[in-house]
């Protein structure tokens, strides 16, 4: 079976590749520079140069391709501008499904996010809950993946749609932030605490993904990948401080004054072309609920979650102290 895989140099992507090759798949990845593909090319995949903004550049990397999995995605970053996040998330993954028709592809696995929900006004969220974007990424996302279920609905092409919920694992530091404060003593939870976050290990996230690429049921529908359990944050901190062996943090501040605080920060430093210390991006994760309903895709997939969140976050610290994180 042969595959391509977009966004195979992104954390993602790269376990994806991986377990592409190990199953014994003929894997070929988009990548826009050779150099951060060196490791995927050292493990067997074969790089294709080209860009889902650039759809001349998607001709020659779909050829003979059987499955895509579409995993790129501009993130939001604080300097990644509103065009930027619409030409890759919108338009490109509508290059990506016209190259795709025209190669004659039998399968599209399309990775959106949970974020299209925004924060859940009553938990847990399913596959039919509505859309409710709360910032410029999340809305590109809706867009996306509401440009994917038209052609779905089109039976142009058999598609799958992918929600996971927050990803984390070996690899992975967008979680180092928070797991330093912890250890370090110096973190302090905004707000109650008491919202929910649903997480999902990458191991775990890539046998859903599997899933959705062989499985007859899983063409035409959606489905969110979590792990089993739903936790609050401050349930979070405690099972990062346990495995840390860290003080629990014990120390709250109200949301509305550092909400207002980042709102000042972003207006004094966007101008200046800076990125802001404080931004409410950061602080909109202490005050939205995500806890997502996965029993869609084990009813349809049979896709079991196997690592609970304490051995996860564990095996996750134990990547950071052994590569110099923490």
């Amino acid at each position: 079976m042969r595959v391509l895989v977009t966004g195979g140099t992104g954390f993602t992507g790269s376990h994806l590749c991986r377990r592409l090759i190990t199953e014994g798949y003929a894997v070929r990845a988009l990548v826009r520079d050779f150099r951060r593909a060196a490791e995927l090319h050292r493990i067997g995949v074969g790089l294709i140069k080209g860009d889902l903004r650039d759809r001349t550049s998607l001709k020659g990397a779909l050829k003979n391709i059987d499955i895509v999995y579409n995993i790129a995605a501009a993130y939001r970053q604080e300097n990644v501008s509103r065009k930027e996040l619409w030409d890759t998330n919108v338009q490109g993954t509508k290059n990506l499904l016209e190259a795709a028709i025209d190669s004659w592809v039998r399968r599209f696995i399309h990775c959106s996010t949970v974020a299209v929900h925004g924060n859940v006004e009553n938990p847990p969220a399913d596959e039919n809950s509505p859309y409710a974007p709360g910032d410029n990424y999340q809305k590109s996302r809706v867009e996306g993946e509401s440009l994917v279920k038209d052609y779905m609905n089109q039976n142009k092409i058999p598609i799958v749609i992918v929600r996971p919920c927050g990803i984390y694992g070996p690899g992975d530091v967008r979680f180092l932030k928070l797991i330093k404060a912890i250890k370090k003593g110096f973190f302090i939870m905004i707000g109650s605490g008491e919202v929910y976050y649903h997480m999902i290990y990458i191991d775990d996230l890539i046998d859903g993904i599997l899933l959705c690429g062989i499985k007859k049921e899983a063409v035409g529908n959606t489905y969110i990948l979590g792990g089993n359990e739903v936790v609050n944050l401050n349930q979070l901190v405690d099972v990062i401080a346990e495995v840390l062996g860290a003080r629990k943090p014990r120390l709250h501040v109200p949301f509305t004054p550092i909400y207002c605080a980042s709102l000042l920060c972003e207006w004094i430093c966007k101008p200046l072309g800076v990125n802001p210390p404080l931004y409410r991006r950061r602080v909109d994760f202490f005050s939205k609920n995500r806890a997502f309903d996965i029993s869609k895709a084990k009813r349809e997939l049979g896709f079991r979650p196997k690592i609970d969140l304490e051995t996860g976050i564990g095996l996750t610290i134990k990547w950071y102290q052994q590569n110099g994180y923490l």
